[in-house]
C-alpha cells in the first residue's frame, strides 16, 4: 500500500500512545540495568505523570563541538552509569565557535554509544532538510532502533548556516526552512511505516520504502526558539526541544500549536537544555568562552556561516556575565537542585544538563552524588 503526500502531516494519536509506552519502558530500562547505579534519577516527590512519562528525567549533553567522538562515548557511558536516563548529542558539520575545536558525526557517535550505555539517546538536533535528505535521516534512525530498540529518539530543527550553508551553499529564509522541515517530518514518518511512499512536495520527491523500518516507535521532537517556531513545533512534533528562556516566554504558543493539531501538550515530552558549571567563577568563565555565542545564537548568529566569525562576533558583543546569566554555577548542590526543580515545576519533562567545562567527569560525579539523589522517589 502506498502513502501519498497529503497524509501524515500530523502525528496520529496512536503514535503518541506508542511514544508514552516506549518512554515508560526505556525509563524502566535505565533504572534496572545490571550496571546502573543506585542514584538513578526519577521523578521528584509529588511529580505528576505526563502520559506515562514521569517528569524529572535527566539528560546529559554530549557536545560534539567541544569533545572528540571517542571521549563522548566514554562520557556518555559514565553519565548513563551515574543515573542520567537520557543522552543527547548535537548534530553539526562545524562547531559554533572555532575554539570549540571538534565535530564528529552524531549518528556514528550514537551507534558506538549505545553499546556502552543504557536508556534513551538522540540528537538535539538534526536538520533533515539541506545537508541531509530526509529519507536518509529516516533510514539512519530506523537502523539505530535495530541496534538499540526502544532507546532512540530523533530531534529535528530548521538548521544553522554554519552547517547547512557551509555544506550546500544554500541558506533559505526562515519560512522556506520551516516549510522544508514540515515536508521532511512528513517523509520521515511515512517511511518509518515500512510501506511504499510516494511523496511529491514543493521541495522533495520520494518514491521509496524502508525495508528495515523501526523496530520500535521513534519519538520525533521538534526544536524551536521563537514565537512562530514554537507554535509550529507544537503542531508538527511529538515533543519539544528548546532552551529555558524560550520555554518560559513561548510555551503557550507551543501548547496552542499542539492543541490545534488535536494533541494534548500535557502528554508530550519537553526537553530543555540547561547549562551548569561545577566549580568557581574562574571555571564558569573558562566554560563560557566556549559557548559565548549562546545568548545570540538564535537571534542573529544562526545566519553566520563561519565558526571563526561567530566567535569574533560573540567575543565583541556578548560579555561573559550575559552568557552565564541563567547558568547554575557553583559547588553547592542546592544551587543546581533549585534550578532543576524550577524547570520541572514549569512543565519541563527532561532537563538536558550541559556543562562547557573541560572536566566533564567532575560534573557527572557531582550530579550523581549530590544532585540526582534529591530527585529520587521515596520507596
Amino acid at each position: 500500500m502506498q502513502i501519498d503526500s497529503t497524509s501524515g502531516l500530523f502525528p496520529a494519536r496512536r503514535n503518541l500512545l506508542k511514544w508514552t509506552g516506549a518512554v515508560a519502558g526505556a525509563s524502566s530500562l535505565g533504572l534496572t540495568a545490571a550496571h546502573a547505579q543506585p542514584a538513578a534519577a526519577v521523578a521528584p516527590t509529588g511529580a505528576r505523570e505526563v502520559g506515562g512519562l514521569r517528569t524529572g528525567m535527566f539528560s546529559y549533553m554530549l557536545a560534539s563541538e567541544q569533545f572528540p567522538t571517542a571521549e563522548l562515548v566514554k562520557l556518555g557511558a559514565q553519565a548513563s552509569r551515574a543515573g542520567f536516563q537520557v543522552l543527547s548529542t548535537s548534530d553539526h558539520m562545524q562547531p559554533w565557535q572555532s575554539n570549540e575545536g571538534h565535530v564528529g558525526q552524531a549518528w556514528v557517535t550514537m551507534g558506538a554509544l549505545g553499546a556502552h550505555a543504557h536508556g534513551w539517546m538522540g540528537t538535539t538536533v538534526t536538520c533533515p532538510t539541506l545537508r541531509y535528505n530526509p529519507a536518509v535521516v529516516a533510514e539512519a534512525f530506523a537502523t539505530l532502533t535495530h541496534l538499540y530498540p526502544g532507546r532512540v529518539f530523533l530531534g529535528v530543527g530548521s538548521g544553522e548556516a554554519l552547517n547547512e550553508q557551509a555544506v550546500t551553499g544554500n541558506w533559505p529564509k526562515w519560512q522556506e526552512r520551516w516549510d522544508r522541515l514540515i515536508e521532511a517530518i512528513t517523509i520521515i514518518r511515512q517511511l518509518w511505516s515500512g510501506q511504499d511512499v510516494a511523496f511529491k512536495g514543493k521541495y522533495y520527491t520520494v518514491n521509496a520504502r524502508l525495508y528495515d523500518p523501526p523496530t520500535t516507535p521513534i519519538p520525533l521532537l521538534t526544536a524551536a526558539n521563537g514565537k512562530k517556531s514554537m507554535r509550529l513545533a507544537g503542531q508538527y512534533g511529538d515533543g519539544l526541544v528548546t532552551d529555558p528562556m524560550s520555554w518560559m516566554q513561548h510555551k503557550s504558543e507551543w501548547q496552542e500549536g499542539a492543541r490545534a493539531a488535536g494533541k494534548d501538550p500535557a502528554q508530550m515530552p519537553v526537553l530543555v537544555e540547561q547549562y551548569v558549571v561545577v566549580g568557581d567563577q574562574h571555571a564558569a568563565d573558562q566554560a563560557a568562552e566556549f559557548w559565548r555565542f549562546g545568548p545570540k545564537a538564535f537571534k542573529t548568529l544562526y545566519n553566520v556561516r563561519s565558526p571563526a566569525e561567530i566567535q569574533q562576533k560573540a567575543d565583541a558583543g556578548t560579555p561573559l556575565s550575559e552568557v552565564q546569566k541563567s547558568w547554575a554555577i557553583g559547588t553547592d548542590p542546592a544551587v543546581h537542585i533549585n534550578k532543576m526543580r524550577q524547570l520541572f515545576d514549569s512543565g519541563v519533562s527532561i532537563v538536558n544538563v550541559h556543562s562547557g567545562q573541560p572536566d566533564q567527569t567532575r560534573v557527572i560525579e557531582f550530579y550523581a552524588q549530590r544532585v540526582l539523589p534529591a530527585f529520587k522517589q521515596p520507596a
